[in-house]
């Protein structure tokens, strides 16, 4: 009996690792957004219309031709495109924060989805707020603030940053409970669950941009040769890549371990953005300070999950 739950104590151990490895492959990735975010020319609103409709087409064809093509029933598809809508809202919010600041905000800013994950999680699952989750997180907060109260020209994009942080949060939190059966009792694999919500986040924007243009006395626009190609990068490695690795992340991590990982997006968008944009110049000493604090915190829980996994392991 011993040796069957060591066997399965290792292979358990060893999915979670390799999905550990696929988290942070996906955020590594994600770092890359926030720079294509900067150099594509277009405003939020085209860029993050062109960005899901490239997506969902390339998906499209990539599973037509595989003849993978997801079927689900019309109740699964309607909860997955509604989690889609939401991915459109983070991205545009995403990419304002990043238009009106700059990159270094914008993913900084995204460092607090852990921050919202250990507040909406237990809201949304009807469980006791964990103090453990909720201080390292403030640490981020902390950070946070320091920057937005000193570098008051990137209020704006600090904002959008914040609501753009929150709406993820919701992201991570609602596929986990999909992937979980919570909200199906059908299972509903990785890619599936791409596919349709790339497709609501189309609908979503493709409804919505009309109105943001108009109100933002835009013209709409084709993407300049420049502009697509990085587009098609986009689409394929940051969206399609990126996304299917984040949600099979989730059949063994918790959605504040993927939240909070996802705190280490700043430091590869950071050192991306001062490597092809020079931002370096553009930052403060404060805002340095500020990172500080945001990686201590992923710093401090990376530890304790660490602990208590060695503590499960110690105890089976």
């Amino acid at each position: 009996m011993n040796l069957i739950l060591l066997h399965n104590t290792v292979m358990k151990n060893s999915i979670i690792s390799n999905d550990y490895l696929k988290l942070h492959i996906s955020v590594l990735l994600a770092g890359f957004t926030g720079v294509f975010g900067k150099l594509i020319t277009l405003n939020e609103g085209l860029l993050v219309w062109y960005r899901l409709f490239f997506s969902f087409l390339m998906f499209y064809v990539i599973l037509f031709f595989a003849r993978k093509l997801p079927k689900e029933n019309i109740s699964d598809i309607l909860k997955m495109v509604a989690i889609g809508m939401l991915l459109g809202l983070h991205f545009l919010l995403f990419y304002a924060s990043i238009k009106y600041a700059n990159v270094s905000v914008g993913v900084v800013c995204y460092s607090l989805e852990g921050f919202f994950t250990a507040v909406f999680n237990p809201l949304f699952n009807r469980k006791i707020f964990s103090l453990k989750e909720i201080s390292y997180s403030l640490i981020a907060v902390l950070g946070i603030s320091l920057i937005f109260h000193v570098d008051t020209h990137y209020r704006v994009g600090i904002i959008f940053g914040i609501l753009s942080a929150a709406l993820f949060s919701i992201f991570t939190i609602c596929n986990k409970k999909l992937e979980n059966g919570e909200f199906s009792k059908n299972l509903i694999s990785a890619k599936s669950m791409l596919f349709y919500e790339l497709f609501g986040g189309t609908i979503f924007m493709s409804l919505v941009l009309p109105f943001y243009l108009k109100f933002n006395s835009l013209k709409f626009m084709w993407p300049v040769y420049s502009d697509l190609a990085y587009l098609l990068v986009l689409a394929f490695f940051c969206t399609i890549g990126l996304y299917i690795l984040h949600i099979q992340a989730l059949k063994s991590l918790s959605a504040f371990t993927v939240s909070l990982t996802g705190n280490l997006e700043p430091v590869y968008g950071i050192l991306l953005a001062i490597l092809f944009l020079g931002e370096a110049k553009e930052l403060s000493a404060v805002f340095y300070i500020g990172m500080f604090l945001i990686l201590l915190s992923v710093f401090l829980q990376s530890i304790s999950s660490i602990r208590e996994r060695k503590k499960v392991t110690v105890d089976i």
